[in-house]
């Protein structure tokens, strides 16, 4: 847990225990059903919890926001986030069932009353959110028609309501035709090289392309 702290010296003590806690319940869950990788498991608090958590380095969320995580598959990043924004709302939807399964028994198990885990195509959610958080279901341009319209266009926070998306390597022609996008390279925020070709790919709604306006 000494990478999360370092990371975020100002968690509380029941946060860190609910880190600490949340390895042991993913390397219990995946040996009944396989939700992270084999080879990954091992390296969750890098790879899964940190990763999800260099969102918390761009935007601190305002008590009662709304989050939608698409496609949160084993349930990140909305599962650490929901531990380091305990008063933020957090639904994580996943078409997989099992895999819901996990993610609710595993937010159930940490008292986590601020997370509900849906089985759903995420094109039937009927909500608004201030922020869409995914990590790299798809690319950007047909991300963006899974979500349309379930962006509020209320703004509370200094960054304008919209997607936050965890994605690597070279993105420059993928993203080339968003003028408003914005990259953040996870690198400047982790010492560690597994995020030398991550990024956090912000795209504050409405977030029409070039080739749409």
């Amino acid at each position: 847990m000494n990478i999360i702290e370092s990371n975020f010296p100002t968690l509380t003590n029941s946060q860190l225990f609910q880190f600490e806690s949340l390895t042991k319940l993913y390397e219990d869950w995946n040996n009944k059903i396989n939700v992270i990788s084999r080879k990954d498991i091992s390296e969750l608090n890098i790879r899964h919890i940190l990763h999800s958590l260099s969102i918390a380095k761009i935007i601190d969320f305002k008590t009662k926001s709304k989050i939608l995580d698409v496609g949160t598959g084993g349930g990140f990043p909305g599962i650490p986030l929901a531990i380091m924004f305990p008063e933020v709302s957090f639904h994580l939807t996943d078409s997989i069932g099992k895999k819901i399964k996990v993610v609710q028994a595993i937010a159930d198990e940490l008292g986590l009353r601020n997370v509900k885990a849906e089985k759903i195509r995420s094109e039937d959610v009927d909500q608004t959110y201030d922020f869409i958080v995914s990590r790299a279901v798809t690319n950007m341009t047909d991300f963006i028609k899974i979500v349309d319209r379930k962006i509020s266009t209320t703004n509370n926070h200094p960054l304008k309501n919209g997607i936050l998306y965890l994605k690597g390597g070279d993105l420059s022609v993928e993203l080339k035709n968003f003028k408003a996008v914005k990259v953040f390279n996870i690198n400047d925020y982790f010492n560690d090289s597994f995020f030398e070709t991550k990024k956090i790919v912000y795209l504050p709604n409405p977030y029409k392309d070039k080739g749409t306006q």
